[in-house]
């Protein structure tokens, strides 16, 4: 499975509902719908600075994580960024890959 970091930024109308909600109860909902589609919930986090929230996880591909990432934009209760994450090993991999790249201008 593929790991992104979810990022996002409540609305003012997000943040009405994470008053009346409270915090676990969100990160219960979060972690249900990663769970639902296939994924596992590493963790989420409260930060109310840059990005409100951070959610570290698995999902299948990335079709899924786009997928939820537009159902939960849909809301209008936040807005979503996604970033894929890559292990050490991953690292390893891509930079042993043989590509052939001319730089512009040269």
């Amino acid at each position: 499975m593929a790991r992104f970091l979810l990022k996002s930024t409540y609305t003012v109308e997000g943040l009405k509902g994470l008053v009346h909600d409270g915090g676990t109860k969100r990160a219960e909902v979060v972690r249900k719908m990663i769970e639902d589609a296939g994924g596992r919930m590493e963790s989420m986090h409260f930060a109310f600075a840059e990005d409100d929230t951070y959610v570290l996880c698995e999902l299948p591909d990335q079709k899924t994580v786009t997928g939820l990432a537009v159902a939960i934009g849909a809301t209008g209760a936040l807005s979503v960024r996604i970033t894929p994450l890559l292990t050490p090993a991953d690292v390893d991999e891509v930079t042993r890959m043989k590509t052939t790249y001319t730089p512009p201008g040269q």
